[in-house]
């Protein structure tokens, strides 16, 4: 048996968790340099407030209803993720952690001594709220993919609990019937599009397709979902989530830039998290994109952007950083107000099956990167960082509704009076 446990609106649920104050009022959580609304809490869901709008669009009716706003506070958010996936790690034998607020866990020893997965459900979800008072949804099924479906039906659907079962077939049946085929894991709007014309609309229209049919028409992946709709398993935790083949980070800059040096600390910052991240997964870089770019929306809209291919594949980040130190002269521009830039993994090998060069030293440095990450994972996101970096202090993120960092500051923790 197989289940998934999904907070709800996660970024919103754990701005509640040390606020009190506001648990019973409409929050809202907005995107980078509060731009886009991307968490809304069941509250201010109730009032109509849409997600992934532009924030200033709805300023007003924001304010009509009283509702809340903050902007993302990743530090916190990263630390409440970490509590709830240790404290759901005890209801199994493995757990795939899948996103910052899924996971997935697996059952198999733990079987014969469940009798009642709705009661190990609530079990599970009263731990996670009584540990680090956030609300999740528990969906269980015999397969993946029907565990996702048992959380939709959980969290989205009526006559449900915050938990569902899919173990037999007419669980089955009972919620993949209200179930949208757009709703099902692994389909997205195109392929659920390209469905409907041809008049299957929810997923159990899907799962009484012909999976060869279904595999000529679309995929393997599609064949797949119909399969495991099924109660056929076909995902292993490996094909859940695969190694990533693009690793992009980029953003928008709370204040334009306009000299080479912020231009160069900007990027630089977004090559060591690109370079963190591809460490992780035990890749390496074999090409890189460099761009930057002044605002769509300005009179003279300018752009550039480079791609630079290693000699030897690397996770080094001090190699990264003297590639964009190589090629910044061809992307700064003078008197041009920088808006938005990035770097990009866009070419990428596994570390477990590199060829070496006979003739060319190995410059990767496992051990030093090792360390960097160690340091910054114990104590810290940036920590340690390169000088090339900077200071960030005209270029960081803008985020004026910021709550409290209450677990990664100490001006932050809260604080009680007796």
């Amino acid at each position: 048996m197989y289940a998934l446990v999904d907070a709800v609106s996660f970024y919103a649920s754990a701005e509640k968790v040390f606020d009190p104050s506001i648990r019973n009022k409409p929050v809202v959580v907005l995107t980078n340099n509060d731009g886009c609304i991307c968490a809304v809490c069941p509250i201010a869901r109730r009032l109509g407030i849409p997600k992934f709008i532009p924030y200033f669009q709805v300023k007003s009716l924001l304010e009509q209803h009283g509702v809340v706003v903050r902007s993302s506070n990743y530090e916190l958010y990263a630390d409440l993720s970490d509590q709830m996936m240790n404290v759901m790690s005890r209801f199994c034998d493995n757990q795939y952690i899948y996103s910052i607020d899924e996971s997935f866990l697996y059952f198999d020893h733990y079987e014969s001594s469940i009798k009642d997965w709705h009661e190990y459900g609530q079990k599970i979800r009263k731990a996670i709220w009584k540990e680090t008072r956030l609300p999740v949804g528990v969906g269980f099924g015999e397969t993946a993919t029907l565990s996702k479906a048992a959380n939709h039906a959980a969290k989205k659907l009526s006559g449900f609990n915050g938990v569902a079962v899919i173990d037999s077939q007419i669980s089955r049946d009972e919620i993949l019937n209200r179930m949208d085929v757009e709703d099902v894991w692994g389909i997205g709007r195109k392929i659920a599009k390209r469905l409907k014309f041809d008049g299957i609309n929810n997923a159990t229209q899907l799962a009484r397709q012909n999976p060869q049919h279904i595999r000529e028409q679309f995929s393997v992946v599609t064949q797949r979902t119909v399969n495991e709709l099924n109660g056929i398993s076909c995902l292993s935790w490996d094909q859940v989530k695969s190694p990533k083949k693009e690793i992009f980070s980029t953003r928008s800059f709370g204040q334009r830039i306009t000299t080479k040096n912020e231009l160069r600390g900007a990027l630089v910052t977004h090559a060591s998290i690109v370079a963190h991240k591809v460490r992780r997964q035990n890749s390496l870089i074999k090409k890189l994109m460099i761009f930057a770019s002044s605002s769509p929306h300005d009179q003279y809209y300018y752009k550039q952007s480079i791609v630079y291919p290693f000699i030897m594949a690397t996770d080094n980040s001090c190699e990264i950083a003297n590639a964009i130190n190589r090629v910044i002269d061809s992307i700064y521009s003078t008197g041009v107000g920088f808006y938005r830039c990035g770097v990009g993994a866009i070419e990428l090998s596994s570390k477990a099956f590199i060829q070496p060069d006979l003739f060319i030293p190995d410059h990767t440095n496992s051990h030093l990167m090792q360390c960097l990450d160690n340091v910054n994972h114990r104590y810290g996101n940036s920590t340690l960082r390169l000088a090339a970096e900077g200071h960030h202090e005209r270029w960081q993120m803008r985020r004026e509704f910021l709550s409290p960092q209450y677990t990664s500051q100490w001006r932050d923790i809260p604080k009680i009076q007796c």
